[in-house]
């Protein structure tokens, strides 16, 4: 049976895998389903029809599902936050749940969401990423892999933030941060994430591609439109085609082509 703590409000309507541990005076409403291996700390409410994987650890004043920081949402629509496994959310940490009916806020596999961080409603995030401390996230932002948000960067509502981009903390960024690449300031490139990639395994030929790819979008002196017209006419490996891609189809936000 679960480990839950005698102080703890638990629904009989939700759903804990036999292992799970409810620390002191944490909330779990009907609807939600946790896990194998999970562990939710003290002063911990998860609702709106949360679904965890396993071995995902809830830290101390964290509130999971809750409804979205939206005027207009009616609290009777059905939506709700799925978490995969492996996820480490530390204290005071804020999911809430999708403004769609029957839709979800995401968050994938082996994330690490430090105190403080706000994920609104609809964010998709996708695996190995790295939140520091107050990094706030507004509605429908969509995350690659392998992310690291510094402290108490800000991101704008619907823009898209690519597979091992890096932002510094204290950012404010209202467009999308392309794969690969280093964010800072006001929506500013400082350049490629050097040090990700060589820890994500690409290869010097991969990494050159890259770097080429970048120069030619970013610091070429042309505009987007004629670097990617340019691009057709070379041959690129599969990570560069992925920034080259981000690129071609950013988000309504448009992509930061700006540099410092």
């Amino acid at each position: 049976m679960p480990d839950i703590h005698p102080s703890a409000i638990v629904s009989d309507q939700a759903t804990l895998a036999d292992d799970v541990t409810v620390g002191p005076f944490s909330i779990i409403d009907a609807g939600v389903n946790i896990g194998a291996g999970c562990q939710i700390g003290a002063h911990v409410w998860v609702t709106g029809n949360t679904v965890m994987g396993a071995d995902n650890h809830i830290g101390y004043g964290s509130i999971v599902g809750t409804d979205p920081q939206d005027a207009s949402f009616d609290s009777s629509l059905e939506s709700n936050v799925v978490l995969g496994d492996g996820n480490r959310i530390r204290e005071y940490v804020t999911i809430h749940r999708s403004t769609a009916a029957g839709g979800s806020t995401t968050v994938g596999n082996s994330n690490f969401l430090m105190t403080g961080v706000h994920l609104a409603h609809d964010v998709q995030m996708g695996d190995f990423n790295n939140l520091a401390n107050n990094v706030l996230l507004a509605g429908h932002i969509i995350i690659g892999n392998r992310v690291f948000l510094g402290g108490g960067a800000a991101f704008h509502q619907f823009l898209h933030i690519g597979d091992f981009a890096i932002v510094q903390g204290n950012s404010a960024i209202s467009r999308d941060v392309p794969p690969f690449c280093t964010a800072h300031g006001r929506n500013e490139l400082a350049g490629l994430n050097v040090i990700g990639l060589r820890r994500g395994g690409f290869s010097a030929e991969d990494r050159a591609d890259i770097k080429r790819a970048y120069q030619l979008l970013f610091r070429s002196g042309g505009n987007l439109r004629e670097a990617l017209a340019e691009a057709e006419n070379r041959s690129w490996c599969d990570a560069a085609e992925v920034l080259l891609a981000a690129a071609r189809h950013p988000s309504r936000k448009g992509l930061i082509t700006g540099k410092s």
